[in-house]
């Protein structure tokens, strides 16, 4: 994720004034088309090979939100339940000290007249202070403690990549992200279809997102800070560090 976020910084430097961005991929993958090229964020898809989805990347810039807010309010589950209207439920429902990689149920609001989806995937994360990086991952996985809800369509097939780059620290204003991501929502519409509900849907959210970040940093709303290591008393272990609030 990381070498990737390095190529687009690569191409953007290239494509200053040029025109959009154009991906060179190597022979085995299939091109990026791009389908959305707007003043914050440009979005790519491309074809997954031997299916009929598609993955799907953006490419953007924020300047009046620091890194590490937008990085924490992404994180915190508490929060996106009062930001996010289409969470029906959201809940960590286990966590590896070791690593810090957290199993999320997460069930969601899905345009009329589809079901509402649930997904159970696993999210790591890793702050790289030396090289100025934060990069979040996420797939589907099963976990025994969240059976499928007949009420609710499982979506099994799940991948995301957020990598943040900042313009300077991580707590000043302005920061690059590229966030890769495709799943198969399991519907019996068309490809089209899903496509403009993924391609308009995407850069909603990410809207809602950093509206959320700038609004908690506004209130000084208490916000978890995945970045900074707690006290031996802090009361819920994340990995080799603790959580605390910012």
């Amino acid at each position: 994720s990381a070498q990737e976020m390095k190529h687009m910084e690569n191409l953007s430097s290239l494509a200053q004034g040029s025109g959009p961005m154009e991906f060179q991929p190597s022979d085995r993958e299939q091109p990026w088309e791009l389908i959305m090229d707007k003043k914050h964020f440009r979005l790519w898809r491309r074809p997954i090979q031997g299916s009929h989805l598609y993955q799907y990347r953006v490419f953007g810039s924020y300047t009046d939100v620091t890194p590490r807010q937008f990085f924490n309010v992404q994180l915190d589950t508490e929060y996106r339940k009062k930001w996010d209207s289409l969470v029906i439920k959201l809940d960590v429902i286990e966590r590896d000290v070791a690593t810090g990689s957290e199993v999320i149920h997460w069930v969601t609001h899905f345009p009329y007249p589809m079901y509402s989806r649930d997904y159970v995937y696993v999210r790591r994360y890793n702050v790289d202070k030396e090289n100025n990086l934060m990069v979040l991952v996420s797939r589907a996985v099963e976990h025994p403690s969240v059976p499928e809800d007949p009420e609710y369509v499982r979506v099994r097939t799940y991948e995301s990549q957020m990598v943040i780059r900042p313009h300077k620290t991580f707590d000043e204003n302005g920061f690059d992200y590229l966030l890769t991501y495709s799943d198969n929502p399991q519907t019996v519409f068309p490809r089209y279809c899903v496509s403009w509900m993924v391609s308009s849907g995407m850069p909603d959210f990410l809207e809602k997102l950093h509206s959320a970040a700038l609004k908690a940093k506004k209130m000084e709303l208490e916000v978890r800070d995945y970045l900074s290591k707690g006290s031996d008393t802090a009361s819920e272990p994340c990995g080799p560090a603790q959580l605390e609030y910012a």
